[in-house]
């Protein structure tokens, strides 16, 4: 049950990180440049991840540090299987290209909401109590 409530709550996550990157790419990028645009997309991903995992504590019971720990390795794990299977199967990229994006480069903060992602059932459950 927890593994089908975990694949869940990350596909809510999907489909803000589509909405985001739909945002960055229409009105982030032609307003702010890429830096900036990069950095305040990384900023509200992140915000939504937390937001998901705090809304969802109670009904995904993180209400143990190894138990926030397996989804958030999961969340980080489908969501690099996602990340490299999409960029490679349907946007037909090359692994240094899809790499690119692990660089820090023009205010890239995709590791950092890696991080996020790893970390967000833990703080989730901190902020709720449940630890």
């Amino acid at each position: 049950m927890l593994l089908l409530r975990t694949v869940a709550a990350w596909l809510l996550i999907l489909v803000f990180a589509v909405i985001n990157g739909g945002f960055r790419e229409a009105v982030l990028l032609p307003n702010l440049g890429q830096p900036a645009a990069f950095v305040l997309s990384a900023i509200l991903l992140s915000l939504c991840i937390v937001i998901v995992a705090i809304v969802l504590a109670g009904w995904l019971r993180l209400n143990g540090f190894s138990r926030c720990l397996f989804v958030g390795l999961l969340w980080l794990c489908l969501t690099l299987v996602f990340e490299f299977g999409f960029g490679r199967i349907v946007q037909g990229l090359s692994w240094a290209e899809m790499l690119e994006a692990y660089t820090f480069k023009d205010g890239n903060l995709w590791p950092l909401v890696l991080v996020v992602t790893f970390f967000a059932p833990l703080l989730a459950a901190r902020i709720r109590g449940r630890l």
